[in-house]
């Protein structure tokens, strides 16, 4: 075709555009034709460039709006549909080649993820309600085959790390600025930090664990050495916008977790043996529960409540007697405590704590915000949701997962020979521990916000032990 024909196609299509999308603006009242460039657009990008697809969905993740009224659903748009793709286009493709790098395929993370899909599968089949179930661990399928299988291959090009981290990034400074913007109309109040991130995160504990690990990733980059100085300048500023934000959101546990990420930090740089660590942290558990009554006596004579004070707001990280939110954390803890006792071994099915929990409450642990309708969240823990709903196997294998990650990133920056493959570990394992030092407190990894990142940065340590550590060279990163 020559080159005339090729404009004269690209007017008449053009043309044919802008008279149906008229019609349907004038006879119809109807705009949404005007976005079929941009779906065409975005099923091109699927089919000839499915790398650059899954960077569109770092992107979109932090902006993206959750709807709840799709036959009982709860779906994030655009982000969730988006991963369905990712998800479907990635199998087909592995089954039409029949093939998947070995070594991520063979790593123990990758076994302990299949343990878990298998262990969810038995669970399912178990389970008080299948079908909350089934939706549960399809839902996981679009978090974890993108953000975990997908992504490790993605990385094994260093310039797709830079690219998926920072397009995150960079959506989630849009949610800053719109945030501290609506919190600023507010007088910047300890009530409305709660809230003022919606509708993009549903409350201030998603928003303030997105920003805790990236915090620790935009701090990572900064030191990454040969950096540009007008980039670390940007980086800079990126670092004082996400620290300011984590103050105004007012969300304790992001706190804690950003102090145990600074405590394993002493440790790695004190050479401090990851087996004496994870032994002291055994013992520690195990005097909580040794003396769990004198403690929990202890904890309940503060009455120090959250507000806007910062130094407050701490202090109220361990009163159990008249602050709301810890004590409803402990209701739901009881209740799952209450759950696993009934069925220890294969719990109640995947995703249905939220539909069991109401008759395990007891009426002396309620706070105002109990609910007996199942619509306010769910075990508000990583650990105790996985025990109430797949029993001791299903808590036995989320431990395992953390514990393996950790390891292997702790591993991976001791014997990484890069500069930069060092640091980025580093960094990337404390970010993945900053989150399930936050999710003993809160629970996310049903929701794409904190999936995406959570998963990716397991992909990410996972890469960099595989193909990285031993190498003398790293290709620039920034």
């Amino acid at each position: 075709m020559s080159n005339k024909a090729k404009i004269g196609w690209l007017y008449l299509i053009a043309a044919l555009f802008v008279a149906i999308s008229l019609y349907f603006v004038v006879k119809r009242n109807n705009y949404m034709f005007f976005a079929t460039p941009v779906v065409v657009g975005i099923l091109l990008l699927y089919i000839f460039s499915l790398d650059k697809a899954m960077m569109l969905v770092s992107f979109v993740v932090p902006l993206s709006l959750l709807f709840e009224r799709y036959s009982g659903l709860t779906v994030s748009l655009p982000a969730e549909p988006l991963l369905a793709g990712v998800l479907v286009l990635f199998i087909a493709k592995l089954l039409y080649d029949g093939q998947y790098d070995r070594n991520i395929a063979r790593h123990p993370v990758s076994v302990i993820i299949y343990c878990m899909f298998i262990w969810m599968a038995v669970t399912a089949i178990t389970s008080e309600l299948p079908l909350v179930s089934i939706k549960f661990i399809a839902s996981r399928l679009w978090f974890i085959v993108p953000s975990f299988f997908f992504c490790a291959l993605l990385f094994k090009k260093p310039k797709y790390i830079d690219w998926f981290i920072w397009l995150y990034m960079a959506s989630l400074c849009i949610v800053v600025v719109y945030t501290i913007i609506n919190h600023s109309q507010h007088g910047f109040d300890n009530h409305s930090a709660h809230w003022v991130m919606t509708p993009f995160y549903n409350d201030h504990t998603a928003y303030g664990a997105a920003l805790a690990i990236y915090l620790i990733y935009a701090i990572t980059y900064a030191l990454i050495p040969g950096i540009k100085a007008k980039r670390k300048i940007l980086i800079l500023a990126v670092i004082i916008l996400l620290s300011v934000a984590m103050i105004l959101s007012s969300c304790r546990a992001a706190w804690v977790s950003l102090a145990a990420a600074l405590v394993m930090l002493a440790c790695v740089l004190l050479k401090i043996k990851f087996r004496w660590v994870f032994g002291i942290f055994v013992i520690l558990v195990g005097l909580f529960f040794t003396f769990q009554h004198q403690i929990i006596d202890a904890l309940e004579r503060n009455n120090q409540d959250a507000s806007g004070d910062v130094v407050e707001n701490i202090q109220s990280i361990t009163n159990i007697s008249t602050d709301t939110s810890n004590l409803e954390r402990i209701n739901r803890w009881q209740s799952a405590f209450r759950l696993f006792a009934q069925h220890p071994m294969f719990g109640w099915g995947p995703g249905t704590y939220q539909f069991v929990y109401a008759p395990y409450q007891r009426s002396k642990e309620k706070t105002d915000i109990s609910t007996n309708v199942g619509d306010a969240g769910n075990a508000h823990s990583e650990y105790f949701g996985p025990l109430a709903e797949q029993g001791f196997i299903g808590v036995m294998l989320v431990l395992a997962f953390v514990i393996a990650v950790i390891y292997t990133g702790l591993n991976a920056y001791k014997k990484a020979k890069n500069k930069k493959a060092k640091v980025l570990v580093l960094g990337s394992t404390l970010a993945f521990f900053s989150y399930f030092v936050h999710g003993f407190l809160n629970n996310f990894l049903d929701t794409d916000k904190l999936a995406v990142p959570v998963w990716s940065c397991a992909a990410l340590i996972v890469v960099i032990d595989l193909y990285y550590a031993n190498q003398e060279k790293f290709e620039e990163i920034i």
